[in-house]
């Protein structure tokens, strides 16, 4: 029977620990959790397929697919072969729910998963969530509540003190705001399910989406002052923040309006964990920290700087701010146990705070030997310079890295202490920083909940690994993944990903019939700039098109004739005088025709007299906001910036266009 360590995070930074271990951390994590029941995915259709006895691998991914996981060839092929234990080629029912867990632990946003596993007389796991009260002794064990459930389905989990800490950031971001009146009425911190309610309505989320990326949502296009039976107008609201999210890049695969409304608390702090991050991170960049460029090490160049994560961008700082020190511990390479003894920290306050700090800064906390108390003092001194970012002693202690991430990201835009000389200072309009359309195409790919994570275009799409997998998803089963390198030899590296480049412009070329004239495999592998993003572009227009063809039954493409014959139809049939002749209109940058469509799409829903007719850039601008919140309000997943519909790009307005008829498409479907 699989042990408790066998479902651990995929992702976790921790090392491998004994049994006993392994039960002193799951009693010392405080969970709350929420039980996935059996019938969401022990579906008629699976228990058919195992009446007959076992399965044959080459049926297992279409099963994950029925139950909503998505997961590419290459990566299953792997799993199944460390769970076929009889190495027959065939899967067991028991050995199809371990490769289901295994692959809902990977694939789920948000979920921090702790089980402990026992036999049962049925056949079944027996799973055990343990929670701890709050103010128990780090190091006790007394006071522990169990919860037992007898079925085979998982739990999703989520650490109280991840709660807390987001109910707190967000109480402090939004306080001033005038709707969610959160400094009169704060989330309640001590109530598990108060953060998962203020979410229900949408409003928050909306807000919370334009502190991390201003000007994402038009704030007209928020259905605010709802009661709680305006179930309608608060689902509108879902609708535009989950979109909105996706169009800031955060992966929302399996999130929708009804997880929100019904407070499911893995996905709703999945989805608030993305947006604080971005949120956290969006100035650590060059445009607003010229001084990154100290951070460069030999042989590196400012662009250097874009490949890295912010993760890596944080860790440099933090060991950088160090060697100006005299701390004497290992070099931090995480924000987990590296932290744990608040050296690094206590050095880093007192190496970034300001010099004219009453009371200064110090090193006092080093004096201290129990690592508890240690930690809160460091977090006095922290305050002195208003930068504790609601960070607890335990978090420290426990090396929580999600929470101490936040806490270093916090240190960082209030004090980055990376001033340049003068001479160094780069001249306006010098400073390398992500163009719009590359940020549009990696938010893009991340919404889809690929793996890795796209930090920049060039870099990480230079091995195929990205690209293969985006074609899997547009026409599945396209990339024969056994001829795939998805690890790299040292000495073989260059050959290796010039191989799965080659074979990625191969499957453009047949079946995907992309345009690939004069793009070679060593193009991809060298981040030649523009044939990269002419590939990408293909590819995300491609992705679009095949949502219209599924939606539609169609056995031919959806073509851009069948997308304008659409749009005129629709409008036509709602008695709208606005004609779409072709997406290089330029009438179409005051988005008037587009507010028509959607209006068209869902009756009464553009309110025309915010509509500006001036025609001055300011009025296009402001109406191109009006229009793509109102289409993501009504469905459609639209990755294009107000920029493009003002500056009548037509390969956006392509897929705002494909976008609403997908969404149109969808409301007749349901």
């Amino acid at each position: 029977m699989a042990s408790f360590t066998n479902y651990r995070n995929p992702n976790s930074t921790r090392p491998s620990q004994t049994n006993d271990e392994n039960s002193k951390d799951l009693k010392a994590n405080i969970r709350e959790s929420r039980w996935i029941q059996p019938d969401q995915w022990e579906s008629p259709e699976i228990q058919e397929k195992f009446e007959k006895g076992n399965i044959a691998f080459s049926d297992v991914h279409t099963m994950l697919q029925q139950l909503g996981i998505k997961v590419q060839k290459f990566e299953l092929n792997e799993i199944l072969e460390k769970h076929d234990r009889n190495k027959d080629g065939h899967m067991s029912k028991e050995e199809f729910e371990d490769v289901y867990l295994q692959l809902r632990i990977k694939k789920d946003p948000g979920s921090t998963w702790g089980r402990s596993v026992k036999p049962t007389a049925g056949g079944l796991d027996r799973f055990v969530t343990t929670r701890r009260d709050a103010d128990d002794d780090l190091d006790s064990t007394s006071s522990v509540v169990e919860q037992k459930q007898e079925a085979s389905g998982p739990y999703h989990s989520v650490l109280v003190e991840e709660r807390v800490w987001t109910a707190n950031w967000i109480n402090q971001l939004l306080a001033d705001d005038a709707h969610l009146n959160l400094r009169a009425n704060p989330i309640d911190s001590k109530d598990a399910q108060a953060l998962y309610k203020r979410c229900q309505d949408g409003i928050l989320l909306c807000k919370l989406i334009n502190i991390a990326v201003p000007k994402t949502i038009d704030e007209r296009a928020i259905n605010l002052n709802l009661n709680k039976q305006d179930i309608f107008r608060q689902s509108e609201n879902l609708e535009l923040a989950i979109n909105s999210a996706r169009g800031i890049g955060c992966k929302v695969v399996n999130i929708h309006p009804e997880n929100i409304s019904k407070a499911v608390p893995h996905l709703v702090m999945g989805l608030l964990w993305q947006i604080i991050r971005i949120q956290l991170t969006s100035e650590i960049n060059l445009k607003h920290v010229p001084g990154l460029v100290l951070l460069l090490r030999d042989g590196e160049t400012a662009e250097d700087l874009l490949k890295l994560s912010p993760e890596e961008l944080l860790l440099r700082w933090v060991n950088y701010q160090l060697r100006r020190t005299e701390y004497k511990g290992k070099q931090v390479s995480n924000f987990s146990n590296d932290i744990k003894d608040s050296e690094a920290y206590t050095y880093l306050l007192n190496i970034i705070a300001p010099a004219n700090t009453k009371p200064p800064v110090g090193l006092s906390p080093l004096k201290e030997n129990d690592l508890r108390r240690r930690a809160e003092l460091m977090l006095q001194e922290a305050d002195k310079i208003k930068a504790r970012a609601h960070i607890t002693p335990e978090d420290v202690v426990k090396g929580n890295p999600r929470l101490n991430f936040a806490f270093v990201a916090n240190l960082f835009n209030t004090y980055p202490a990376l001033d340049l000389p003068t001479e160094q200072v780069p001249e306006p309009g010098v400073v390398i920083e992500e163009t719009r359309e590359e940020k549009t195409y990696r938010n893009f790919i991340n919404s889809l909940g690929l793996e890795p994570h796209v930090n920049y275009l060039y870099s990480d799409l230079c091995d195929g690994l990205i690209i293969l997998q985006l074609y899997d998803i547009i026409r599945p089963n396209t990339v024969d993944w056994s001829k795939i390198y998805k690890t790299f030899n040292a000495i073989k590296e260059r050959f290796q990903k010039l191989s799965n480049c080659n074979f990625a412009v191969d499957y453009a070329k047949e079946p995907l019939r992309f345009k690939m004239t004069g793009i070679g495999g060593a193009d991809i592998l060298e981040g030649n700039k523009t044939l990269t993003l002419g590939l990408v572009w293909q590819i995300m227009r491609a992705y679009t098109l095949s949502i219209l063809q599924k939606l539609a039954k169609s056995s031919t493409p959806i073509a851009d004739k069948d997308i304008i014959n659409w749009a005129n139809e629709k409008l036509k049939s709602a008695n709208k005088t606005t004609f779409l002749t072709n997406f290089q209109d330029q009438s179409l940058s005051d988005s008037m025709l587009i507010c028509d469509l959607i209006d068209a799409i869902k009756p009464g829903s553009i309110q025309y007299n915010l509509l500006k007719t001036s025609g001055t850039p300011e009025a296009k601008m402001d109406n191109a906001l009006y229009a793509i919140s109102m289409a993501r309000k009504v469905g459609a997943r639209v990755y294009a910036l107000p920029d493009d519909i003002v500056e009548a790009k037509q390969k956006m307005l392509l897929t705002v266009f494909a976008c609403l008829m997908a969404s149109d498409m969808n409301v007749g479907k349901n």
